[in-house]
């Protein structure tokens, strides 16, 4: 890890309700949308300060995107991977989520 903050390797997702996620930064730029707001060339807010919050996110529902977001990583290439375990309810919710964040 370097000195300069805007190449931190971990980022912070926070929640509508204040729940804070550390992720690493390349599994929070699954998301085509978080990948832009952190790109430290884009002189963003978010980019600068490591830290991205997302007010149409409940904590509920950002924990579910981040833990997708590690098993993106860790399956991305594999041709068998599991399906992910997502809750009947939970569905609607995440699909917007996924819209939202474009991921």
């Amino acid at each position: 890890m370097t000195d300069d903050a805007s190449t931190s390797e971990y980022v912070t997702l926070v929640s509508s309700d204040g729940y804070q996620f550390v992720v690493k930064r390349s599994a929070a730029c699954v998301s085509g949308a978080l990948k832009r707001m952190l790109d430290p060339k884009s002189n963003f807010s978010e980019a600068i300060e490591n830290k991205a919050t997302l007010e149409n996110l409940n904590g509920v529902v950002l924990e579910k995107v981040c833990e997708y977001f590690y098993f993106y990583e860790k399956y991305k290439d594999s041709r068998d991977s599991p399906d992910m375990d997502i809750p009947p309810e939970m569905c609607l919710e995440l699909l917007m989520a996924a819209d939202y964040l474009n991921a």
